[in-house]
C-alpha cells in the first residue's frame, strides 16, 4: 500500500455504559454543623457599641458609617462588611519638647525643647497635650501618624507665639494665655488636615532657661519676687493708712462743722437776747441796768475769792474760813 493510500479507520465498538453510583442523602450531623455555621455567619452581623465607644464600619474597605453610636446595631456578614472600635472618651497624652523618661532623669534634648523669644532669648520648654477622638473616620483613615501631626501643629503653634512674647511675660504672666492660644490655633490646623482629633488641653509643664543662663535668670527671679513683695507691703501700709487718714479728715470735718454750728446758734441766741434786752433797756432804763448788774455780780463773785469792806472800813472777819490765806494776800 502506497503513502497516499487512504482508507478509514475501522469502526470501534460502543463502549459499554458505565454504572450509576447511588447517592447518599447528607446525614443530619452535617445538616446541623452547616445550619450552626450559618447561623454563626449571620451572626457577626449583629455588634454592640459600648458607651464609652464609637465604631466606623468599612465595607470592602470603603467608610459606609462614618459614625455608630454606642448601642446594639446590625452590618452585613462578615468579611462583607468589618467594624472598628474606638474609646473616644479615653484622653490620650502628648509631650511636646522632649519625652517624660527624659524629664524624670534630668535629661534635655535642647534640638526639641529650645524655643526663641521674641526678645532674643532662649528657654526650654515641654508641653504636655491632652486630645481624644473627635471624627473616628477621619481619625482612623485621614492620617497616617495622629500623634506625629498633633505634635508638628502644637510645636507649631507655639513656637509662633513664643516668638512674640518676652522671656519676662513667658515666665511669669503669659503662660495661661499662651496655652489657650496654641489649643485653639492647634485645634484649628488639625480640623484642615481632617485628623479627626479633638485636643482637650494644652498645658506648659516647665519652662526653663538654658543650663548656661540659668544663675543669671534665678537673680531676675529673685529680683522680681522682692520687688514684688515691697509692692505688696507698700499697698498694704497704704490700704492702712489711707482709710484711718481719711476717717480722721472725715472726723475733724463733722466736728469743725458741729462747732461752727454751736457758735452760730449761741451768737444768734446771744444776738437775740441783747436785742430783747435793748428792747427792755429802752423801756426803763435805769431798773434793767441795776437788775443786769445784779444778775452780772451774782454769776461772778460766787466764783472768786473776796474780802468785804464796809464804808466805814470795818472788816468782816467771819468770812474768813480756817486755812485761807491771810487778809493781806487775798485778792480785794
Amino acid at each position: 500500500m502506497s503513502i497516499l493510500d487512504v482508507r478509514p479507520p475501522a469502526s470501534l465498538p460502543p463502549p459499554a455504559a458505565l454504572p450509576e453510583l447511588p447517592v447518599a442523602p447528607p446525614s443530619p450531623r452535617r445538616r446541623r454543623i452547616a445550619a450552626g455555621v450559618g447561623i454563626l455567619w449571620l451572626l457577626t452581623s449583629v455588634y454592640m457599641v459600648r458607651p464609652e465607644e464609637q465604631a466606623v464600619v468599612t465595607r470592602f474597605g470603603a467608610v459606609v458609617e462614618p459614625r455608630v453610636l454606642p448601642g446594639i446595631h446590625l452590618a452585613l456578614p462578615w468579611p462583607l462588611d468589618r467594624v472598628t472600635w474606638l474609646k473616644v472618651r479615653q484622653l490620650q497624652r502628648l509631650v511636646v519638647g522632649g519625652d517624660l523618661p527624659d524629664a524624670v532623669l534630668g535629661r534635655s534634648q535642647p534640638l526639641v525643647s529650645q524655643f526663641l523669644t521674641g526678645d532674643q532669648n532662649i528657654i526650654n520648654m515641654r508641653v504636655v497635650v491632652q486630645y481624644s477622638v473627635g471624627v473616628p473616620s477621619e481619625y482612623l483613615f485621614q492620617t497616617q501618624d495622629v500623634g506625629r501631626a498633633i505634635g508638628s501643629a502644637v510645636e507649631s503653634e507655639l513656637a509662633r507665639r513664643i516668638a512674640h512674647r518676652g522671656v519676662d511675660e513667658i515666665l511669669t504672666t503669659g503662660k495661661a494665655a499662651i496655652q489657650e492660644e496654641v489649643r485653639a490655633a492647634a485645634q484649628q490646623r488639625l480640623n484642615q488636615y481632617r485628623s479627626g482629633v479633638e485636643l482637650s488641653t494644652v498645658n506648659i509643664e516647665s519652662v526653663t532657661p538654658p543650663p548656661e543662663a540659668a544663675d543669671a535668670f534665678r537673680d531676675v527671679a529673685s529680683a522680681r519676687a522682692d520687688q514684688s513683695r515691697i509692692v505688696n507691703q507698700a499697698q498694704g501700709y497704704a490700704n492702712d493708712v489711707i482709710p484711718k487718714a481719711r476717717g480722721e479728715a472725715r472726723q475733724m470735718l463733722e466736728a469743725a462743722a458741729a462747732y461752727r454750728q454751736k457758735k452760730i446758734n449761741e451768737a444768734s441766741g446771744d444776738a437775740s437776747r441783747f436785742s430783747q434786752l435793748a428792747a427792755e433797756y429802752s423801756k426803763a432804763a435805769e431798773v434793767t441796768g441795776e437788775r443786769l448788774y445784779q444778775e452780772a455780780m451774782a454769776e461772778v463773785l460766787p466764783r472768786i475769792k473776796k474780802v468785804i469792806v464796809d464804808k466805814n472800813g470795818n472788816l468782816d472777819l467771819t468770812i474768813i474760813r480756817k486755812g485761807d490765806p491771810p487778809p493781806s494776800a487775798q485778792k480785794k
